[in-house]
């Protein structure tokens, strides 16, 4: 018989053997291993393999060559006859003649830019976020951001009382957010003045829509420690609406969602995030629904929306960032975020959230109880059409700003390019990059120096 995924986590089924299925074994030995069955129709039936003897004999070298992996080829004899690769797990970035894959979900994505650099940087160790910055230095620290952190984290028992007595570039150093002599990005995001000036769109986007209409919104900026509480409040006190009733002459108040899981949820969304994404965070609030999408921040490879339900370990996507959030008492250190948010929805009466795992984001959705929702116009809201609207203005801003970051990028290498020539680098219209450009300079991250054609751009970030 063959071996359903309920026995083995990632298994593909291809009735013949095709050269490019050595993509297929290079991102399984990426992500946690898996087996591809060759003579397997799509229902997971044998179907027989013509050559499947010689194909033996051939694989295991094939593999080796093209991959530089070991795997298990073996022929299962049936009747009909099939073969079965095994492929483990590679501690190290695997490639097929140069290009590199991982299994994720039930594709195989093709790694680069960004997701193949953090890919790669992971498999030795490193993350983003301990990376070094050379151009800041401890003025770019908010010393209160830094204070505030400290009483937190005394009050929770996390650190020593001593620390409040200590320089903040000791307490920097202790927390290990510089390299040698430079701040790492962690420290800039966690306790920088204005991580705005180090990374694009490092912060939080609130918006209420009616149906498909944005009403307002509001963006919450500045260290990301404060960046939390800030957001919960925002949404508590200007987005959503508290039924009211009344106990005798006290007063009750209860809003459509527990505080206590809509904050876990932001918190896991800023711990998780993919800061070099460009990216901000999306909370969209209904009258009866609330999303939280975390663009571009992904979950352990292959994990899925059913399996972060379930009991798991922490793994979070930033460590540094995480080690600060938990010492402040924001977070638990053992993967138990998603287990408090069901416990306090749970407790308060509401739903489950609902988590939604796709290659570009990570969305969670609240859904309030009929008795607690206060219609904004009447209007019932459609759950297709919310979730349709509400990931299409991700999808748009998603869209914008990673064109955005490749002008940045551009610039960077060139300050010279006219917006013709930075059109042509892209492959898209002048148009497209003029609208780019304009967004850039309204939120002073570039300036233009002299004239269109002679003159020449400045970052501001980068002065």
């Amino acid at each position: 018989m063959v071996r359903g995924v309920g026995e083995k986590q990632n298994v593909e089924w291809k009735s013949d053997w095709k050269d490019e299925y050595l993509a297929w074994i290079c991102g399984f030995a990426n992500a946690q291993g898996g087996v591809l069955m060759i003579g397997v129709d799509d229902s997971g039936k044998p179907v027989g393999l013509r050559g499947a003897r010689k194909l033996l004999t051939d694989l295991p070298n094939k593999i080796r060559n093209a991959l530089g992996v070991v795997v298990d080829v073996n022929l299962r004899e049936g009747p009909p006859e099939y073969i079965e690769i095994d492929v483990p797990r590679y501690p190290v970035p695997i490639s097929s003649k140069g290009v590199y894959y991982i299994r994720s979900g039930s594709t195989n994505q093709r790694l680069s830019g960004v997701d193949l650099e953090s890919f790669i940087m992971r498999r030795r160790g490193v993350s983003w976020d301990t990376l070094p910055v050379p151009r800041a230095d401890i003025s770019d620290i908010d010393e209160q951001a830094v204070m505030d952190f400290c009483e937190k984290a005394v009050k929770k028992g996390r650190l020593d009382a001593s620390v409040m007595d200590e320089s903040v570039e000791d307490i920097i150093d202790k927390l290990r957010l510089r390299k040698g002599e430079y701040l790492t990005n962690a420290a800039l995001l966690l306790f920088g003045k204005n991580p705005d000036r180090w990374f694009l769109c490092p912060f939080s986007k609130v918006g209420f829509f009616e149906m498909a209409d944005l009403i307002y919104m509001d963006e919450v900026h500045g260290p990301l420690l404060r960046q939390a509480d800030r957001a919960i409040d925002l949404i508590y006190f200007k987005y959503l609406k508290a039924k009211v009733s009344y106990d005798g002459i006290i007063r009750e108040e209860r809003y459509p969602y527990p505080k206590e899981a809509v904050r876990e949820a932001l918190l896991n969304a800023i711990v998780h995030k993919d800061y070099e994404s460009g990216i901000p965070i999306q909370i969209s609030v209904y009258d009866d629904k609330l999303y939280i999408a975390n663009i571009i921040g992904r979950l352990p490879e292959i994990w899925t929306a059913e399996k972060l339900m379930a009991k798991h370990t922490s793994a979070p996507y930033n460590p540094a960032l995480a080690n600060v959030f938990y010492l402040a008492g924001y977070i638990e250190s053992w993967g138990r975020g998603v287990e408090k948010i069901c416990l306090a929805c749970k407790e308060d009466g509401v739903p489950n959230p609902e988590y939604s795992v796709s290659l570009g984001d990570i969305m969670i959705k609240f859904t309030a109880p009929e008795d607690r929702i206060i219609r904004t116009d009447g209007r019932l809201t459609d759950d297709h059409a919310t979730e349709k609207t509400t990931r299409s203005v991700i999808k748009r801003i998603t869209k914008a700003a990673v064109w955005e970051q490749a002008i940045i990028e551009l610039i960077r290498e060139n300050p010279n390019y006219t917006t013709a020539e930075l059109a042509n680098e892209l492959s898209v219209s002048r148009q497209m990059v003029s609208r780019r450009i304009k967004t850039l300079k309204d939120k002073g991250i570039i300036v233009r120096r002299g004239s269109p054609t002679k003159g020449y751009w400045e970052i501001a970030s980068d002065e």
